[in-house]
């Protein structure tokens, strides 16, 4: 099988389904936004060391649900193939809850807005959070142009709130502290 195949060289893509749309639809902005938030994930996975192991597993979890919700994004509801694709779901979203509590159990209480950065690990899951808030955005203006299940939204709502915490348990697993941002004026 071939990676190129011409047919989205008129400016239009396949749902899964077989409608055809403007390679700038919503919910093709949404897919790819998911798609984009992905490599964001895989970009931390690389910078996983002996002391992030359980901040590892959970990112690969991110992944695989990160590639359902594309799937998702992708196909129509009541489409043809509906039935072949795994949904984001409210246990994905109760998921998430879980690993938020775990791994922020351990941070310190937050007093005041922090600075994003801290180690290569950390920064990285910052990195995410704000693209993984880009496709929350895209997520919105399908959802709200199109209707559809809103588990998609919460977790989407959710995973930055993960991966913020990531970034702060980052750091401290390499005993570095948050940096407090102070404003200037």
């Amino acid at each position: 099988m071939r990676l190129y195949t011409g047919r989205g060289d008129d400016g239009n893509t396949d749902l899964f389904g077989g409608d055809r749309v403007p390679k700038h639809h919503l919910r093709v902005d949404a897919y790819g936004a998911a798609d984009e938030m992905n490599a964001s994930l895989g970009l931390a996975v690389t910078a996983c060391g002996p002391t992030d192991e359980r901040l590892h597993e959970i990112l690969l979890r991110l992944q695989d649900r990160t590639f359902v919700l594309g799937a998702d994004l992708a196909t129509i509801p009541g489409g043809p193939h509906e039935d072949k694709v795994a949904r984001i779901q409210m246990s994905d979203v109760k998921e998430l809850e879980g690993f938020i509590d775990e791994i922020d159990g351990d941070n310190e209480a937050l007093k005041t807005f922090i600075l994003p950065g801290g180690c290569e690990l950390a920064s990285r899951l910052h990195l995410a959070r704000a693209i993984s808030r880009r496709c929350e955005r895209q997520v919105t203006r399908m959802l709200e142009s199109e209707g559809g299940d809103m588990a998609k939204l919460l977790w989407m709502n959710r995973i930055s709130d993960l991966l913020f915490a990531m970034a702060r348990a980052a750091n401290r697993l390499q005993g570095l502290p948050d940096v407090p941002w102070t404003p200037s004026d």
